[in-house]
């Protein structure tokens, strides 16, 4: 079982990094915008081979990847502006 969804958004980051000024594109950088992103898509899991090939030709629809991509560069931004070690986590509750 994999989650398509996420296959798309590692093509996409590695397509879109080059294009972010000022990018450093380290491990755990990467890690925190791909996490943001995946959080903000829906999720399409698949099981078989024949799933697969289904999921990504419906995600190669232009909306998806429009939603995709949209994430990701949301993610860089937040990412940029609070690199890991400076984001506070609060509890709730």
């Amino acid at each position: 079982m994999r989650n398509v969804s996420e296959d798309l958004l590692r093509e996409l980051y590695d397509e879109l990094k080059a294009g972010v000024s000022g990018w450093k594109d380290t491990l755990e950088d990467r890690e925190d915008v791909l996490v943001y992103a995946l959080n903000r898509v829906p999720p399409h899991y698949v099981a078989t081979t024949r799933g697969e090939v289904m999921t990504r030709m419906e995600m190669l629809r232009d909306q998806l990847r429009a939603d995709a991509t949209v994430a990701l560069m949301e993610g860089f931004r937040f990412v940029a502006a609070k690199p890991r070690g400076q984001v506070k986590m609060t509890r709730k509750g």
